[in-house]
């Protein structure tokens, strides 16, 4: 009990989540506009607007600044570790998401034109494709790292740090 106690006394990790969730909160909004309905999968799920990842290590990294200062070295390694996880959202894991987009075409466009068929040639040509689609929302676009990096700056203003 004592380690949740000490856990939740955190502010950087309260300034942290908070941002987290807010964002997370925010893209299921944005989503239920967009589409009509509430997809719950936003609530955990990576992508889109604005990106979870940037406003919790952008909350933290100004939550350090105010707590220990810009001269400290936690503030270098949020500061840094940061930059690297926004670069990522925008290039590795957005890629990666297209590259998805591509794959799903390609799989599920060879799997209907097989089922299509009567053939048992062609059923043995689907073992191994399989059923379920790759995950196409992984990355970012610059926009939605700059609102999850504007909100996490928002946040870690708002709360205390200490």
């Amino acid at each position: 009990m004592e380690f949740f106690k000490t856990i939740t006394g955190n502010c950087y990790i309260n300034v942290a989540v908070t941002a987290w969730f807010l964002a997370q909160f925010l893209k299921t909004v944005f989503t239920y506009i967009s589409q009509g309905k509430i997809v719950w999968e936003r609530m955990v799920g990576a992508g889109g607007m604005p990106s979870s990842h940037s406003a919790l290590v952008c909350s933290l990294t100004v939550a350090i600044a105010k707590g220990v200062g810009l001269a400290s070295p936690e503030f270098a390694i949020a500061f840094v570790t940061a930059g690297v996880v926004m670069y990522d959202a925008m290039g590795v894991r957005r890629a990666a998401g297209e590259q998805a987009k591509v794959l799903n075409k390609l799989v599920f466009g060879f799997r209907a034109s097989f089922e299509d068929s009567d053939s048992t040639e062609d059923d043995e040509a689907l073992v191994g494709i399989p059923d379920k689609s790759l995950k196409e929302f992984l990355g970012h676009t610059p926009l939605e790292v700059l609102g999850g990096a504007l909100l996490g700056i928002l946040v870690a203003m708002v709360m205390p740090a200490r």
